[in-house]
């Protein structure tokens, strides 16, 4: 085993362990598909648009370590496309694919003109999104939730159609299913409308549990207060599955490449993907860094005592009881009216879905989002009322307080 794939199973293992776990959830299903993903990967041409984020790297990563024949990256984050490139060429070096990069919108002109530039893509996968709870708190915020989450991805589903692209995958959420929130409403709306694109190109999505230590998490903020010596907060009431970024990877390149037509895949629930608590996984971050974390009653209390706790060793932590809208008690994957294949892999779960959608409610919801484009004014109560009239049973509930109101 080379020094890079020591240091990488280390830094694996380490995680797992920060997440409470001692094993990865996938192995098993990869060993018995790789050699199918393999071919598959070596014959086919990608674009994965929204490459270089948190997720989009991860399966990145997936399909370059397989050598495919053409992988272009799009993503409007030119930062984060340059460490990519750098962190692929540093690690796994050069295979002889065609691999280019695009510092592009996926919802403007030029996205479409590199649609129609070239050959054509066999497999297009969006791992774009706007993902943060946050992005609810006001209306302009929320309006480019919808043109991520869901107008880009009908533009780009379309545009893969239209240059001959053969399968089109997307990447969705845990919190699509019974929402609580706008930002998992926007992906069940999302999942509806790609069953009706379904009927032109096959399309195949993922639910996922939480990703740890993503760009943007509470887990990667850890990282940013260990780096800038200020006090960790985190719930103390808030359970949640979380998986590595190369388990994310593996869950969408098998989606993608193995997943049938309106297919939706998730992790299994079990042993295997444990729940754990951020506080929990916040006081195993501080002692494998050498910290004890200090317990600390306010946030004041906390940022107060940073100074001198800190070089003493201890880490002054805020624990709480979340409170903030959107949240849910607990996550699921599937409801009990979806059709699920739980015999085809060991760790993953299936869901086989029908084209079923609302086509009057699909384009009242659309003439209503463009109707509110259109105009200056934005009203949040409009927006819900649009995803109201959407998800009949979306239980969201708007408690005053939202994330920008926690440390």
């Amino acid at each position: 085993m080379s020094i890079q794939s020591q240091t990488g199973q280390a830094d694996t293992m380490r995680m797992l362990g920060l997440i409470g776990r001692d094993r990865p959830l996938f192995v098993a299903d990869i060993e018995a598909q790789e050699a199918r993903l393999r071919h598959l990967v070596g014959v086919s041409r990608f674009l994965v648009i929204g490459g270089a984020g948190s997720i989009g790297q991860a399966v990145t990563r997936e399909i370059f370590r397989r050598c495919p024949r053409t992988l272009h990256i799009v993503d409007i984050s030119e930062n984060n496309m340059v460490e990519l490139v750098r962190d692929l060429r540093s690690t796994l070096g050069y295979n002889g694919a065609d691999f280019r990069t695009f510092a592009i919108d996926c919802g403007s002109r030029e996205f479409r003109a590199l649609m129609k530039a070239d050959a054509g893509y066999d497999y297009v996968l969006n791992l774009s999104a706007l993902k943060h709870v946050r992005s609810e708190r006001d209306p302009f915020t929320l309006m480019r939730l919808i043109e991520v989450n869901i107008l880009n991805t009908i533009a780009t589903m379309r545009a893969a159609r239209e240059t001959g692209t053969r399968k089109y995958f997307c990447v969705s959420s845990d919190k699509a299913v019974k929402p609580a929130n706008m930002m998992g409403a926007s992906k069940r709306i999302m999942e509806l409308f790609l069953m009706r694109e379904s009927l032109e190109l096959p399309v195949s999505m993922a639910r996922f549990a939480n990703v740890a230590f993503s760009d943007g998490s509470l887990l990667h903020g850890f990282n940013q207060r260990l780096a800038k010596n200020q006090p960790i907060s985190a719930p103390d009431d808030v359970w949640r599955y979380f998986m590595t970024p190369r388990e994310a990877g593996e869950l969408c390149l098998m989606s993608c490449l193995l997943g049938g037509n309106r297919d939706i895949f998730f992790p299994k629930l079990g042993p295997a993907l444990g729940l754990t608590r951020f506080s929990d996984i916040a006081a195993r971050y501080l002692r494998t860094h050498g910290y004890e974390p200090h317990e600390c009653a306010t946030e004041d209390e906390a940022r107060d005592s940073a100074a001198d706790l800190i070089p003493k060793g201890r880490w002054p932590v805020y624990f709480f009881a979340s409170d903030t809208t959107g949240e849910k008690d607990f996550e699921e994957f599937f409801t009990a009216s979806e059709n699920l294949d739980m015999e085809r892999f060991e760790a993953l779960g299936v869901i086989r879905n029908d084209a079923v959608f609302d086509a009057a409610r699909l384009d009242r919801f659309l003439s209503g989002i463009r109707r509110i484009r259109v105009c200056d004014h934005r009203d949040k109560p409009e927006i819900l009322a649009l995803f109201d009239a959407m998800i009949p049973d979306f239980n969201h509930v708007e408690t005053g307080r939202n994330l920008d109101n926690r440390m």
